[in-house]
């Protein structure tokens, strides 16, 4: 059975950056090789489950998936655009040091450390001063192409 939009597939996956990283996989055994296990210890790397067409993955792998059947295995190459989009310095913001971390109660911010938003998103702080605190707004995935090996394990419509 061919992929078409509204079908539900269930996919294995390993996603890389360009240069090989991988930042995320469905397989435990790959999970393990590059300690994302060990950085989500309460995650079960399982299949992922889609419906085509829902926008519950990225354009670029959804539109790659149209057309596949069970047992395809590719590996698809994502450009920003169709991925986590450019990153851009209009998503980066300036706060004032007293009122973030009141915000973030009373906890000191700090270089490196993430901040959930109320969208569920993550931003992280990337400069603390006495007068100012940047918080970068884009997606960690932002400006980068991503390649995912893809195995199609079953097609329901």
């Amino acid at each position: 059975m061919t992929i078409a939009t509204g079908d539900s597939v269930s996919i294995e996956y390993t996603g890389r950056l360009e240069d090989g990283t991988v930042f995320d996989t469905s397989r435990e055994s790959v999970a393990e090789e590059t300690e994302l296990a060990d950085e989500q210890p309460d995650r079960e790397f399982t299949p992922l489950r889609v419906e085509v067409g829902a926008g519950q993955v990225i354009d670029g792998l959804e539109d790659a998936l149209i057309g596949m059947e069970p047992g395809d295995t590719p590996t698809v190459r994502i450009p920003p655009e169709k991925g986590y989009g450019e990153w851009s310095e209009e998503r980066v913001r300036t706060f004032d040091p007293a009122e973030l971390s009141q915000q973030l109660g009373d906890e000191q911010p700090e270089e490196g450390m993430y901040l959930q938003t109320q969208d569920g998103n993550l931003a992280e702080i990337t400069d603390v001063t006495d007068e100012a605190i940047r918080v970068d707004f884009n997606p960690q995935l932002a400006g980068e192409t991503l390649e995912f090996d893809i195995e199609v394990v079953s097609v329901a419509n």
